[in-house]
């Protein structure tokens, strides 16, 4: 059994992942809450962390089983076989999503294209490259994991 990456349509990965736990399928979608602000209310919202993919975990013989679910459009692909990705790194998103102390972060004299060490939290000892400061988020690429990772920030200075 091993972690694969699926694609899925666009804004059906919640859906996907719900109609593959019914199928018995161990699914990972990691999600974020935001609030969002429309003129006249605010809402939270749930969002998956990666637009358009979740994680299967499931045996190389029963990968087929994914497509009885609509929404299903391939696996993600690297150097022509399935995407594994390993425990470690499906471990380690779920413990970055489960840190509150990620509003702690605060950026001083970084700048976009700057490759950084993460020393603390569950992403410690990650390499990453900025590709994006703004007032409240700094968007991260993780190389050795092969995503992009939005983390809020409290307060840039």
């Amino acid at each position: 059994m091993q972690w694969y990456v699926l694609y899925t349509k666009p804004k059906w990965e919640i859906k996907v992942s719900e109609n593959l736990q019914k199928n018995n399928i161990r699914v990972y979608c990691p999600t974020t809450t935001e609030v969002k602000q429309w003129s006249d209310r605010k809402k939270k919202v749930t969002e998956p962390l990666f637009r358009s993919y979740l994680f299967v975990h499931i045996a190389e013989k029963d990968r087929n089983k994914v497509f009885e679910v609509p929404g299903v459009v391939r696996y993600l692909f690297w150097l022509g076989k399935p995407a594994i990705v390993r425990d470690v790194e499906i471990q380690t998103i779920k413990n970055w999503l489960d840190d509150d102390n990620i509003d702690e972060l605060k950026v001083d004299g970084f700048s976009v294209g700057d490759n950084v060490k993460i020393s603390q939290g569950a992403l410690k000892d990650q390499e990453a490259l900025i590709q994006e400061i703004g007032k409240k988020r700094m968007r991260l690429l993780l190389p050795s994991m092969g995503c992009v990772v939005t983390a809020k920030i409290s307060d840039v200075v």
